[in-house]
């Protein structure tokens, strides 16, 4: 991130994804879907001019907490969210 920055991180629910906007901007996505209460994570994208910064992570790190926080378990069938679940033990707990 660069001085000055914003970055913020929100569900668009209408949409079905996690958004991560830079200064206002979308840079990247999330999609999700919850069925009996499975969150699944299909994909996850981030622009490539925002690529290289730690955007999907800070990104899934909310969609998981706050998936947790919902009592909802986690289907992550984008490899990046499976990954970010086996290097983040505090978040094994939902899958």
């Amino acid at each position: 991130m660069s001085a000055g920055e914003t970055v913020e991180v929100r569900r668009d629910a209408a949409a079905g994804r996690y958004e991560i906007l830079v200064d206002g901007v979308v840079a990247g996505f999330a999609d999700y879907g919850d069925t009996d209460g499975v969150r699944t994570f299909p994909h996850t994208v981030v622009a490539s001019e925002y690529g290289g910064r730690g955007l999907a992570g800070r990104m899934i790190e909310y969609a998981l907490a706050e998936t947790k926080s919902e009592g909802l378990r986690v289907r992550p069938s984008c490899s990046f969210v499976a990954r970010y679940i086996e290097k983040n033990p505090e978040s094994a707990d939902l899958a």
